[in-house]
C-alpha cells in the first residue's frame, strides 16, 4: 500500500510499524486517539498514527493534557495541538487539569489526572482506542523502581501493552529511535524539564539506567524489558491457576451467590474478599507441578 511522506528511515519504520501492528484491532472508521505531550516518544507516535490510519480507513484523533504545573504549560500546550493538527489528527483536544499533590507525591497525582482526562476523552468521542507512548526504556524504568521496592512478579512485569482502551504499540521501541524518528521528519519536539527533575523517582531510575549500561555493558534496559515480558507471562500463569482453583472452591459463585463466598453470605475459608486470586496465585506457586495440574 501506498503512505503519504514517502519511504521512511528505519527509526520512523519501526514507529510506524510498531503502530500498524495495533491497529489492525479495529475496524474501518472507528476513531482513535492518542495521547500526545509533545515529547520524542509521543510525538513520533502521534505522527506514525495520523499516517497509518487513513491507509487502513480510521479516523485518528489527539489528546494532549495540560497539567498546569508550571507556568508555560498552557502555551506549550497550544503548540503541541497545533502540530497535531497540522499532521491531519481530528479532532485534537487540549485538556486543562488540577493537579494536587497527595500522599503518592506530584508525579502520581498528575498520572490519575491525565488519565481521567484521557478517560473522559475517550468516551466524549466514541474512540475505540487511546494510544500511549511508552517505550521499552520506560518498560526498563518501570521494572528497575519495581525491583526497588522489592515488588512481586505481577508489578515486576512492568505496563501491559493492552488494558481496556489503552494500548502501548511501543514498548518493544527504544526512546533513541523515537528521537531519530522526530529528527528524521523535522517534528518539532516539546521537552517537559520535569523529565530532567532528579528530584522524582523515576528521573533518577533513568539516570541510573544509563550508568548501568556503561557498567555493565549494552543490553541492560532491552534485558529488564525482556524480564517484565516474561514476568508477565507467568503472572498471568498463576492468575489463570488461580482462577481456575477458586472456582473449583466455589470461589466462582462469589458475584452470584452472596456478597461474602457462600449462598449464606459467608466468606469462604482462606479466601478474603478482594485478594482472593493473588492469594490462590501465591499458593498455587508454592504447590509441587503433579498438584498444580
Amino acid at each position: 500500500m501506498d503512505r503519504p511522506w514517502g519511504s521512511p528511515d528505519a527509526a520512523t519504520a519501526a514507529v510506524r510499524l510498531a503502530v500498524r501492528r495495533v491497529l489492525s484491532d479495529c475496524s474501518p472508521g472507528d476513531l482513535v486517539l492518542v495521547a500526545c505531550s509533545g515529547g520524542a516518544d509521543s510525538r513520533a507516535l502521534a505522527h506514525a498514527l495520523a499516517v497509518e490510519a487513513p491507509v487502513q480507513g480510521l479516523r485518528a484523533g489527539a489528546v494532549t493534557v495540560d497539567h498546569g504545573i508550571r507556568a508555560e504549560s498552557a502555551s506549550e500546550a497550544a503548540v503541541v495541538a497545533a502540530d497535531l493538527a497540522a499532521d491531519g489528527l481530528d479532532p485534537v483536544d487540549v485538556v486543562p487539569v488540577e493537579v494536587v499533590a497527595g500522599p503518592a507525591g506530584l508525579e502520581a497525582a498528575a498520572r490519575d489526572a491525565r488519565y481521567a482526562a484521557l478517560d473522559e476523552a475517550a468516551v466524549r468521542h466514541g474512540a475505540v482506542m487511546v494510544l500511549l507512548g511508552h517505550t521499552l526504556d520506560d518498560q526498563a524504568e518501570q521494572v528497575l523502581l519495581g525491583l526497588a521496592r522489592g515488588s512481586g512478579a505481577r508489578s515486576l512485569s512492568g505496563m501491559p501493552a493492552a488494558r481496556g482502551l489503552y494500548r502501548r504499540p511501543l514498548l518493544a521501541v527504544t526512546h533513541a529511535r523515537t528521537r531519530a524518528s522526530c529528527e528524521q521528519q523535522g517534528l518539532r519536539v516539546v521537552e517537559d524539564p520535569m523529565n530532567r527533575d532528579v528530584a522524582f523517582a523515576r528521573v533518577r531510575a533513568r539516570h541510573l539506567l544509563l550508568d548501568l549500561e556503561e557498567l555493565l555493558g549494552p543490553g541492560v534496559v532491552a534485558g529488564l524489558a525482556r524480564s517484565a515480558s516474561l514476568l508477565r507471562e507467568d503472572a498471568d500463569h498463576l492468575d489463570g491457576l488461580a482462577a481456575a482453583e477458586v472456582d473449583a472452591l466455589g470461589g466462582g459463585a462469589l458475584a452470584r451467590r452472596g456478597p461474602r463466598g457462600d449462598p449464606r453470605g459467608r466468606p469462604l475459608p482462606g479466601l478474603a474478599q478482594g485478594a482472593p486470586r493473588r492469594r490462590g496465585a501465591r499458593g498455587l506457586a508454592g504447590l509441587s507441578p503433579r498438584r498444580r495440574l
